[in-house]
């Protein structure tokens, strides 16, 4: 008697699989992105610190009290109670416990852009704030170069981070296969994927200098030596939202990178970022190819 159509006697066994450790990150990348990591959380915390010593944003040469592209402040309400207030185009929110007025250290209403939390320092100090910025802005940038020169001169960039005619045209598929959380496994995970290409490559390459010419942007000294470089943005108050909103698309970015690290495999991609050996399940009997 012939076996049904789909039957188990009849199917085709599922190939063995053996899970190997490849070697995915080079020591350099590995210490520049930790380096990065402390970077970005310091000029970050810092930086709203700064912002909250005049927490608005304008655009322009000038600061147009009148019509901010982002205000954040505290009024009272009519029993005389504070209450804090976020406006972001003309449009205002009440954001009370966070933005404009949070809760200090004695648990006493503060009246400040961003709460005692998020900043560095803790306490309202625009030079302590300046200071962090300033030094891990350097050491940003100076890293930043460092990678440049290392991904150009290693291969890096055209070995890892350009992406292909294939991957290209399999985009939308990739797209897809990250909002249902299905990702690369065997062969397909030894090399970053479409998503992540594109990604890197607009941080390296339009977020991370936009940040750092519209900080420089804001300087004095520098606008006096460089009078162009303000104009560049449109002014020093267009710098400065410039480089507000060029941060926050970094912050999320570091969100989305950290959630495709924990819905992933943590520890597998902590520990290709720590030892450079990331483990990959393929069949038996795959070729190795290079490691």
């Amino acid at each position: 008697m012939a076996d049904a159509p789909g039957s188990k006697i009849n199917a085709a066994p599922s190939p063995r699989l053996r899970r190997r450790r490849i070697y995915r990150h080079a020591l350099p990348v590995r210490i520049m992105h930790w380096v990065n990591v402390v970077c970005l959380a310091v000029l970050l915390m810092s930086g709203l610190q700064i912002f909250n010593a005049h927490p608005a944003l304008y655009w322009g040469k000038a600061s147009d009290f009148d019509r901010p592209l982002l205000a954040m402040y505290a009024v009272r309400d009519g029993g005389g109670r504070p209450v804090g207030r976020t406006t972001l185009f003309g449009h205002t929110a009440d954001t009370t416990g966070v933005l404009g007025l949070s809760a200090g250290r004695d648990g006493q209403p503060l009246v400040r852009g961003f709460p005692t939390w998020a900043t560095l320092p803790s306490e309202q100090s625009l030079a302590g704030g300046r200071l962090w910025h300033f030094f891990f802005a350097w050491l940003f940038a100076l890293n930043g170069l460092a990678y440049l020169v290392h991904g150009i001169a290693g291969g890096h960039f055209r070995r890892d981070l350009l992406p292909g005619r294939d991957q290209l045209r399999h985009i939308g598929r990739s797209i897809l296969d990250h909002l249902r959380l299905r990702f690369p496994r065997g062969a397909e995970a030894r090399r970053y994927n479409v998503l992540q290409k594109l990604s890197y490559l607009a941080v390296i390459f339009l977020l991370a200098p936009l940040i750092v010419l519209a900080g420089l942007a804001m300087s004095p000294q520098l606008d006096a030596g460089f009078p162009a470089l303000p104009d560049l943005f449109g002014g020093r108050q267009s710098a400065r939202s410039l480089h507000f909103l060029a941060a926050g698309l970094l912050l999320a970015f570091a969100l989305v990178h950290v959630l495709m690290v924990l819905v992933s495999g943590v520890w597998n991609n902590l520990r290709s970022m720590v030892t450079g050996r990331y483990a990959i399940e393929e069949p038996e009997g795959a070729s190795d190819g290079a490691e």
